[in-house]
């Protein structure tokens, strides 16, 4: 205002109002506006004698330093994100409320509001960002009644397992077995083996890469290319199970399968039951014959499926029949087992009538004495009561002890051995620490150059895989026991995955951090 006002008075300069105001604007670095304020304020001394006031001390504080606004809006927010997608603009709403307005107006009943891009930057400072969002467990399923009934039985047979393992901790030190005597004999050491199979695309390579303007566009390939599937086995102890004194391409527990039409074919049953076979050879052989291995595997339908000859009722004829078997040209159906003793499903070759024919269901039941006076069909025209025990002849065998105790062809050969199989619950990838090595291994693999044939495509994802240190395969590991842990305490998926993402110590979750999440996701 001085300036302003020496300037204006100077008989020298002569400048006019305006010049003067706007020179000294200049000569503070202050723009055109400024100097239309320096005006108006030397106008309000002359008239009223007011000076202008400095602000310093009096700037607006955000609401966002209100700390009981700040925590009801995050409150807002993350209530509002599990129900779909949210939006500055929900920001700005929930500061229109009546409810928030009744707390914000001014004395003066004038309310309080923001703009679109103030909600934004409150986003921001509540630590809120936009992009892709990480994804979590799968839960279709996963707290459905008879997979929750599976998975605790699950859990209490992995307790009664982890107590013959040796455990590691995040750092690879060792911990015994203790606790209890150790039974005679030389395979009481139990070695976890998970298996699993997992694809790998040709075309699969990171999005977000370092680019300049000037660089021209590359044209790409449409669709992910060619695949490769890995089927592999892993254990926490030593990594992926191979043959350290071949160590060779074929002697490893791990196969690259081409699947498809005109290539390999599909993946199935027998082509696991073989990489099993190789699998057990290969652990035999790596722990001497003084161990026993653990072999567990998904719940798949591919994994539970019976051997030829095994029981089942599903295709059982009522009557009779010469030359029935559970599979066109397969073997004939196994004895089956009633009150401790074999049961033959087939007529001797020296009956006089039907000689090496099936005996059907009715005479199946009646040997056992539960077939009724009053008859039954063969089977029921929909799907069966599930309190009925009697409605029909297959569901009476489907009730049977004997047919209900039939293991899976994988289980059995694996047992055959001297060794245990399992399977882990469905929809619960998070108990499979296999899972978090293919994401490791495919995570290199979209980061090296691209293939142009099969072979090499093959070599990139082995030295990805072959890349992945023991050490992080071991952390896998006690991730996923945790997992087990917490579902063994009584937590769900939910309160399961909130714990481990908090807790990375041991394999088991301590008591307090059990506590905190149910009272976290009650």
């Amino acid at each position: 205002m001085l300036g302003a006002l020496n300037l204006y008075l100077d008989g020298y300069t002569r400048y006019t109002w305006k010049q003067a105001s706007f020179l000294a604007a200049r000569f503070q670095g202050k723009s055109v506006s400024y100097a239309q304020k320096i005006r108006t304020w030397i106008h309000r001394f002359l008239s009223h004698g007011e000076l202008p006031m400095h602000r310093y001390g009096r700037f607006h504080a955000s609401l966002l330093s209100d700390e009981d606004f700040r925590s009801d809006l995050k409150t807002f927010l993350m209530e509002k994100s599990k129900k779909g997608y949210i939006f500055a603009k929900d920001i700005v709403e929930y500061v229109n409320s009546e409810e928030v307005q009744k707390k914000l107006r001014t004395e003066d009943g004038k309310a309080v509001t923001i703009t679109i891009r103030t909600a934004q930057r409150w986003f921001k400072k509540l630590d809120w960002r936009y992009g892709k969002k990480s994804r979590g467990m799968y839960i279709d399923g996963h707290e459905r009644e008879d997979v929750v009934r599976y998975r605790n039985d699950f859990v209490q047979r992995w307790k009664e397992y982890e107590k013959r393992m040796v455990t590691f901790d995040k750092d690879g030190n060792p911990t015994m077995p203790n606790g209890f005597e150790v039974p005679q004999g030389p395979r009481f050491r139990l070695v976890l083996v998970t298996h699993d199979e997992s694809t790998f695309y040709a075309h699969d390579r990171r999005k977000s890469v370092w680019w300049h303007p000037s660089m021209d566009a590359v044209p790409e390939r449409k669709g992910e290319g060619v695949s490769v599937m890995v089927s592999a086995f892993l254990t926490p102890d030593w990594g992926l199970l191979k043959d350290d004194e071949e160590c060779v391409f074929e002697f490893e527990a791990r196969l690259f399968f081409e699947a498809g039409k005109g290539r390999d074919g599909y993946f199935d049953a027998n082509d696991l039951l073989q990489e099993t076979e190789k699998a057990i050879d290969i652990f035999e052989n790596k722990t001497h014959g003084m161990m026993t291995g653990l072999f567990v595997f998904d719940n798949a339908p591919s994994h539970m499926k019976r051997a030829p000859d095994a029981l089942s009722a599903r295709k059982m004829p009522k009557g009779p029949k010469l030359g029935w078997t559970q599979h066109p040209n397969g073997p004939k159906m196994r004895d089956g087992f009633f009150n401790g003793a074999a049961q033959p499903f087939y007529y001797p070759d020296n009956h006089p009538t039907m000689p090496g024919w099936f005996k059907g269901m009715e005479q199946i039941i009646r040997e056992r004495g539960l077939y009724p006076a009053g008859g039954l069909r063969a089977t029921c025209p929909t799907k069966c009561d599930d309190k009925a025990d009697r409605c029909c002849c297959r569901r009476v065998l489907f009730l049977q002890p004997d047919f209900i105790a039939q293991k899976p062809q994988l289980q059995e050969y694996i047992e055959s051995r001297g060794h245990i199989c399992d399977f882990y619950p469905k929809f619960h990838c998070e108990c499979n620490f296999i899972e978090q090595y293919w994401g490791a291994a495919k995570y290199r693999y979209r980061m090296t150059a691209k293939t142009d044939n099969i072979e090499d495509m093959k070599q990139n994802i082995k030295n990805c895989l072959d890349g992945v240190p023991w050490l992080h395969i071991l952390r896998y590991a006690n991730r996923s026991a945790r997992y087990i842990h917490a579902y063994r305490e009584g937590l769900d998926g939910a309160q399961a995955a909130w714990a481990n993402r908090r807790y990375h110590g041991h394999r088991t979750l301590p008591p307090e951090m059990l506590k905190k999440a149910f009272e976290a996701l009650p």
